[in-house]
């Protein structure tokens, strides 16, 4: 006679796992790098890109490795197309891994508000009345 053994820990046995590696599971299930990607492009953009680059651009999404840059004019929309590779390369040095393969950019129009992820605001001219992105 043979008894009935379960075939692994139950719900409430399993191991507790790191919300990183939850998330990393839905976002790469939706078409977004891992969050350790996201939270460097986001949080060190003006280390990887240098505060000129910075100034005039900043991340907007990541999807299916594709990057998408708010950029304040179409003259540094145009230099930054041809940096794109020297751009793709500085990321991927940061967050050491390749997950960001292309750049969009898309031309805003106004100055490129801060991130959320910087500490810290600009200040802002009196005169501007450009909203925000």
């Amino acid at each position: 006679m043979s008894t009935w053994q379960p075939s692994g820990p139950s719900r409430g046995e399993q191991d507790p796992r790191k919300v990183s590696e939850l998330l990393d599971r839905t976002t790469r299930r939706l078409g977004g790098p891992s969050s350790s990607t996201t939270s460097t492009v986001f949080a060190r953009w003006e280390q990887i890109v240098g505060p000129d680059i910075a100034g005039h651009a900043r991340p907007v999404s990541v999807h299916r490795g594709v990057l998408v840059l708010a950029v304040d004019h179409p003259a540094w929309a145009t230099q930054l197309r041809y940096m794109t590779a020297d751009l793709l390369s500085r990321i991927a040095a940061a967050t050491q891994a390749a997950e960001v393969t292309d750049i969009q950019l898309r031309v805003v129009g106004h100055p490129v508000p801060e991130t959320p992820f910087r500490k810290g605001r600009r200040a802002q001219s009196p005169h501007s009345s450009d909203p925000p992105l």
